[in-house]
């Protein structure tokens, strides 16, 4: 598989690895994704596993220069690829997103709202302005997104997936605004999923939740967390290992595959046992 990855301590390289099986060849062929969020992270290792699968990808974010580059490398590999850039915030983006992918590649079969924020800071120290960021960027634009994503695969199907995490599942000290978001991701994921089944609309909506994997924006929050924080939650996951991009990224490529023609509204964990 071709995907691409920050590597960690080098925030601003995009590295470009191979890991190829053919595990997934084919499965999304014919298809058009949009994946926010998806210049660095998860967002540009679903990116890469989703071209790999047959899609074409079209990859959002607002770090302009890392998004170009790895829709480069992507099409420099093979695969339709482009960047666009999008501010996820915006409702009248999300409108000319959608264009975008109507009048270059025919409309939109797969959405993946995977952009997001986390801004640590105790229930007694977090800022309101801080937790309105938080709310906009992480809930605000996924409920923006996946409207837009219904109102335009009612009629021709297709599958979202709304990127939640393990802790819109159980909470953690140092991060109330990101928990009670990702919360409502969990369960806007939900109402979404009954809205287009009773519609009798050929949509799926399916919530992905990872559990920690060594990402920028975990990397980018350590500093304001205890130093013993990576530790201790390590300790906390029975497999003993942080998670992999291409873990999850394997697993946004089956919910948006036709392997779960029988899932909706579900929300499947990538965490080690953590939870367990």
């Amino acid at each position: 598989m071709r995907a691409a990855t920050i590597q960690p301590g080098d925030p601003g390289r995009i590295a470009i690895f191979v890991e190829w099986r053919g595990w997934h060849a084919g499965k999304l062929e014919g298809r058009v994704a949009l994946i926010t969020g998806a210049a660095r992270g998860i967002g540009t290792a679903i990116a890469g596993a989703l071209a790999e699968a047959g899609a074409a990808v079209i990859l959002s974010d607002l770090r302009e220069e890392e998004g170009r580059s790895t829709a480069s490398a992507l099409a420099t590999a093979g695969h339709r690829s482009l960047f666009v850039r999008q501010d996820t915030t915006s409702e009248t983006r999300w409108d000319e997103i959608i264009g975008i992918a109507e009048q270059t590649l025919g409309g939109l079969d797969i959405l993946v709202n995977n952009a997001g924020i986390v801004i640590p800071g105790s229930i007694e120290d977090q800022s309101f302005e801080d937790w309105r960021k938080t709310m906009a960027v992480n809930l605000d634009a996924v409920f923006l997104g996946t409207r837009a994503g219904v109102r335009h695969m009612k009629a021709r199907g297709g599958a979202i997936i709304n990127v939640s995490s393990i802790e819109g599942i159980v909470g953690n000290p140092y991060v109330p605004a990101y928990n009670a978001s990702k919360g409502g991701v969990r369960l806007l994921t939900k109402s979404a999923a009954l809205h287009c089944a009773r519609s009798g609309y050929p949509i799926r909506v399916n919530g992905l939740h990872p559990g920690y994997v060594a990402t920028p924006l975990v990397l980018d929050a350590l500093p304001a967390l205890p130093a013993d924080f990576g530790d201790r939650t390590l300790a906390r996951i029975p497999m003993g290992r942080f998670g992999e991009l291409r873990e999850i990224a394997r697993t946004a490529v089956f919910l948006a595959s036709d392997d779960a023609s029988y899932m909706t509204g579900s929300e499947l964990v990538v965490d080690g046992g953590y939870l367990a």
